[in-house]
């Protein structure tokens, strides 16, 4: 008499996300709803039927958190109420950037930078704490390309570049050492609580680079690379997000320790997934991939479905479904929501 045969019991969501990053076996690929805008979550929920965000995310399967510490309200929290970076928005933008016209490396260590000692961790650690069987991609955000763009300006960042290059390196020097020094106290708080250090840095246009190659091997790699090696360095995962076309220098990126690429911006130049499935399947996990341009906002269900498939005959197994932008807008029919979500769990 045949001995009945054991069934191994399902993969956990925690698990299965490592496991595609990490390059070994999984029960399939993952799936990552997003950040949805602000004004997309009461259409998601009023179309599932849910109440509240963690309803919606194990409703649709999402295998993944992003609890990023500076995002919580009140986890600055400056004594003089002052922003950690100020903010280049609106009318202003592009006439009050602190280093617009430095021109001394003196300037720049007289300025008033942030201090880590004014960050508030537990509002993320509480939710890590009580994350349960999912995926947690945190850390701070380290945005540190859009700093130093914001305090010179784009235009003057660039010709900086040319110009100043002392004064580029003195301002993004000061960035990078907060975001890194933020990054330590937190993690020594947060350890095995993380499972990848999730931070963004737009490096590309819709069709190119923001600055050349050479530009950026010189200004950004090096500090780029002290990120990724401090996530490593405490036993994280490595996750990149970058927006636009970024394939002239993604062999650097995984030359750098980038272990998962994301949100694989699809319609931007030479970020669809075959391009990506030809010169990088393999040596790096992605993220994303799932057209919020043109696909998610006009396509049917039908479709939506069949380029879900299609994307992951192409990129899987290391795999993990997701808009090609996170922040989904309510445009996003949320039917197309339900067969992205349908289509990433077969």
């Amino acid at each position: 008499m045949a001995k009945p045969q054991k069934t191994r019991p399902p993969m956990g969501r925690r698990e299965r996300v490592r496991r595609i990053i990490a390059g070994q076996p999984a029960d399939r690929c993952g799936f990552w709803l997003g950040n949805p805008h602000a004004d997309t979550w009461p259409i998601l929920h009023a179309y599932f039927g849910t109440k509240t965000e963690l309803e919606l995310r194990t409703k649709l399967g999402d295998d993944l958190r992003w609890l990023c510490p500076q995002f919580y309200p009140g986890a600055w929290k400056d004594p003089k109420s002052r922003d950690m970076f100020p903010p280049i928005l609106g009318e202003d933008h592009g006439k009050h950037h602190p280093f617009a016209d430095c021109e001394s490396v003196e300037r720049v260590e007289d300025y008033r930078w942030p201090s880590p000692d004014h960050l508030d961790f537990e509002p993320c650690l509480a939710d890590l704490r009580s994350a349960g069987d999912i995926y947690r991609a945190s850390g701070m955000w380290c945005c540190f390309y859009h700093h130093v763009m914001d305090l010179f300006g784009m235009e003057n960042y660039m010709l900086k570049m040319y110009t100043h290059p002392d004064v580029v390196d003195a301002v993004t020097r000061r960035v990078c050492e907060f975001y890194l020094e933020a990054n330590e106290r937190f993690y020594a708080k947060a350890g095995r609580m993380v499972d990848g250090f999730f931070f963004g840095n737009d490096f590309g246009t819709q069709l190119d680079l923001i600055c050349s190659p050479a530009h950026f091997d010189r200004f950004i790699m090096p500090w780029f690379r002290r990120f990724t090696d401090q996530g490593h360095a405490h036993g994280y995962q490595v996750i990149l997000h970058s927006c636009g076309a970024i394939h002239k220098v993604i062999d650097r990126l995984i030359a750098a320790g980038v272990d998962c690429l994301h949100p694989l911006q699809a319609r931007a130049r030479n970020m669809d997934a075959a391009t990506l499935a030809r010169d990088f399947k393999g040596r790096i996990a992605f993220l994303g991939g799932i057209d919020t341009q043109q696909l998610l906002v006009h396509g049917t269900p039908k479709e939506i479905k069949a380029d879900v498939r299609r994307v992951k005959r192409l990129l899987a197994p290391r795999l993990i479904v997701s808009p090609s932008h996170e922040a989904l807008l309510p445009n996003v029919p949320p039917e197309n929501v339900r067969a992205m979500a349908e289509a990433a769990v077969e």
